[in-house]
């Protein structure tokens, strides 16, 4: 008989409930006077033996799935675990409960800090190769009021009651060594909550998930040889303010599809989206949402897996192919982010430990109306690091080049989509969220440190001051912030028919008092042309001619006023229909002359951007910019140039009006020769023929003072840049 009264039977009654934190105390090798006593936990077994050289010992059930025996040696040998069931032939296994823990006492005093940067080389599934020889996955995860965890998957036929895990110290971490787990392996941790209720959970680590609507996570070893080098190289030493910046945002699930209806795989993006988006001189992408997600149609932004890739398109080696080669092509990547809030499905974040640990526990403050989502707790420095930790993840494991924050503003305001005495001021008795307000900070100023290179883009849409304002003066310390009011308002002007434009001429001319108080992107996106709001073609009113051409004239509107362009998918074709995540775009516009103009258009534009230094060199700075008339409302028209020290000006004349303007005096910065570097109405844009950029010419002013000036014939509803030349 085995002598167990070393153990107390409540310590064993813990373990075979799940409730033991320390279940290394009790299972695996212990040496005592003599000899090493091996406890196991099998349950349903037939018989359970340690098999260590030639040497085999039978192990005696003992209490509730838990077997014991002593064997006869003075030290701890190399074993391997001997189990039958149904009498079967014996299973061989390695023993969990012979090993040292995984993570080390450095990651559990940062972890409990909230300051471990690199918080996905610790918590998650790593496959490990110890010195022994021996290979297996670590597993750990942070449930600091769980009763007990467990792992189930593959490996014990998902019977999580074979594998509780440790509580390391007061971290709140739980972690286990499963010898011979590796890559591919289906699991999922089995949380007994602070309620007493067992709770299936998928990893908040994993790095690969399943396809939705199944729900395991899985243990991934990245293969992926990285080939941009070079661009990562010249990364680092960029300032993205003061170069140039075009934005293509795409979904990737609806750009194109199958015939059938298939999503395209990472590999067929990548064949795809790179000599597209490089062919039309965009100089980034921004993707939205490749985070997992359970639900397609929610385009993303309720993320489930934070540190997985969407399962729809493959591996998560198949976005580092994407992004590696977008590199390669000279295209940047941004990935919409969403630290703001989570999905509610029962096996993610929510109430992980039984207990709101992700979630902020004040209904004020934890949960989205607007979105029915939860709301992370930044109230807390562990939360705040898991959020700062992922940011640090996509941009250095997946070399992004930046991320677009979604919904700031909906962080910002503890009033946000709520109704008087839905909400409770701040210590100060404001209503600002001062804990988002400090993540937001820490994210920023730890992004910025750690990636020299990148960038962090605000979605914020109300006037909260400093978005872009350095975290040491007290801004929230993004690269850049969109501009929703200039969104807004030159949507809204466009959108008018040219006869009432006059009306609303403020609305193109606004956006230039406050143009230099932050670092801006302008722009057209998703949220725009969706939802009832019709595509950015059928915003424009008149027939087809005068539809296509107000695209282009505003298009090249908002490429030379002050700040960086996005510009969503379709909108470079002219797509008629408002777009839905469930098709691709039409793309069989193209076989229209009219919708190809656009798109080369919108080619020539990108390419006369990226080589107009004066166009994007100085978008922060009122130096880089001159009206030359801004208040000709009558005939709808528009005139600035754009400088920049080292390049030639670029003067841009947007006329909003259905009619010419013959001889219309535009005023030049100097006299001079310049050419037309794009003109919207150029026959090549209309399907009516190849059109040809001309040459104007600037007179000098006469003895009245005039400046500069070339009377010329203004297009109707065009565009027209020119630069001056040397």
């Amino acid at each position: 008989m085995v002598e167990t009264t070393s153990v107390d039977s409540s310590e064993l009654d813990l373990l075979t409930e799940g409730r033991h934190g320390h279940p290394h105390a009790i299972l695996g090798p212990h040496v005592h006077d003599g000899g090493v006593t091996v406890r196991v936990l099998r349950h349903l077994a037939d018989s359970v033996a340690i098999r260590h050289g030639e040497t085999v010992t039978p192990l005696e059930h003992v209490h509730g799935g838990i077997w014991a025996g002593e064997l006869d040696v003075a030290t701890v040998p190399d074993y391997r675990v001997e189990v039958t069931y149904d009498g079967g032939a014996p299973t061989s296994y390695d023993d969990p409960y012979r090993y040292l823990p995984t993570v080390g006492e450095t990651d559990l005093h940062l972890i409990n800090e909230g300051r471990h940067e690199q918080l996905w080389d610790v918590l998650g599934a790593h496959v490990q190769r110890l010195e022994s020889g021996v290979t297996g996955t670590s597993f750990a995860v942070w449930a600091p009021s769980a009763q007990g965890v467990r792992i189930k998957g593959e490996f014990n036929s998902w019977d999580g009651r074979e594998h509780p895990m440790r509580q390391l110290g007061v971290s709140g971490v739980w972690e286990l060594f499963v010898p011979d787990v590796g890559a591919g392996t289906h699991y999922k941790f089995a949380v007994l909550g602070a309620d007493g209720e067992w709770h299936e959970k998928a990893d908040p680590m994993a790095f690969r998930s399943e396809k939705a609507p199944l729900t395991a996570s899985i243990v991934w070893e990245s293969s992926h040889e990285w080939g941009d080098q070079a661009w990562m190289e010249a990364r680092r030493s960029k300032q993205p303010v003061d170069e140039p910046m075009s934005v293509y945002e795409l979904h990737l699930a609806s750009w194109r599809k199958h015939f059938d209806g298939r999503l395209y795989s990472w590999q067929e993006l990548a064949d795809a989206l790179v000599p597209y988006v490089q062919d039309l001189g965009f100089t980034h992408v921004e993707l939205m949402p490749v985070m997992q997600h359970p639900f397609g149609g929610s385009w993303g932004y309720h993320v489930t897996s934070y540190f997985a890739t969407d399962a729809r398109f493959g591996e998560p080696d198949g976005l580092k192919l994407l992004i590696d080669r977008l590199h390669q092509a000279g295209v940047g990547v941004i990935l919409d982010w969403v630290p703001g809030h989570f999905a509610t499905d029962e096996w993610a974040l929510a109430r992980f430990d039984g207990t709101p640990l992700y979630e902020d526990p004040n209904p004020q403050r934890g949960w989205h109306k607007e979105w029915g989502s939860h709301i992370f707790n930044f109230g807390r420095h562990e939360v705040r690091n898991f959020l700062y930790a992922n940011a640090l993840y996509w941009l250095e494991e997946f070399h992004a080049d930046g991320l677009r924050v979604d919904g700031v503003a909906s962080m910002l305001y503890l009033d946000y989509a709520r109704e008087h005495g839905e909400w409770t001021p701040n210590k100060y008795g404001g209503r600002e969220n001062l804990e988002a307000v400090q993540f937001l900070q820490e994210m920023n100023a730890t992004v910025y440190k750690r990636v020299p290179g990148v960038i962090t883009v605000a979605e914020e849409s109300t006037a909260w001051p400093g978005v872009t304002g350095p975290t040491s003066e007290g801004g929230l310390g993004f690269g850049f912030k969109w501009n929703m009011g200039w969104m807004h308002d030159s949507l809204t002007y466009v959108s008018k028919d040219p006869i009432y434009r006059s009306h609303h001429h403020g609305q193109m001319t606004f956006s230039l008092v406050y143009a230099f108080t932050e670092n801006y992107v302008l722009p057209i996106s998703h949220d725009e042309v969706v939802h009832g709001k019709g595509s950015l073609l059928r915003k424009m009113p008149g027939d087809r001619w005068q539809q296509l051409a107000n695209l282009r004239a505003y298009l090249a509107y908002m490429w030379a006023h002050p700040g960086k362009q996005l510009l969503f998918m379709g909108c470079e074709i002219g797509q008629e229909s408002e777009w839905a995540e469930s098709r691709e775009l039409d793309w069989w516009l193209l076989d229209h002359p009219e919708h190809r103009g656009v798109h080369a258009m919108v080619r020539d534009m990108n390419h006369a951007y990226a080589d107009s230094g004066a166009l994007w060199g100085r978008d922060n700075s009122p130096e880089g910019f001159q009206w030359l008339d801004a208040n000709d409302a009558n005939r709808n028209v528009l005139a600035f140039v754009r400088r920049s020290p080292g390049s030639p000006d670029v003067v841009c004349l947007a006329n909003f009006a259905a009619l010419p303007h013959e001889g219309y005096r535009l005023p030049l910065p100097a006299a001079g020769t310049w050419r037309e570097i794009l003109n919207t109405d150029a026959a090549a844009y209309t399907g009516s023929g190849v059109g040809n950029f001309g040459v104007v010419t600037a007179v000098e002013g006469d003895h009245h003072g005039l400046p500069a000036h070339a009377d010329i014939v203004v297009p109707p509803l065009a565009t027209v840049w020119l630069r001056q030349e040397s």
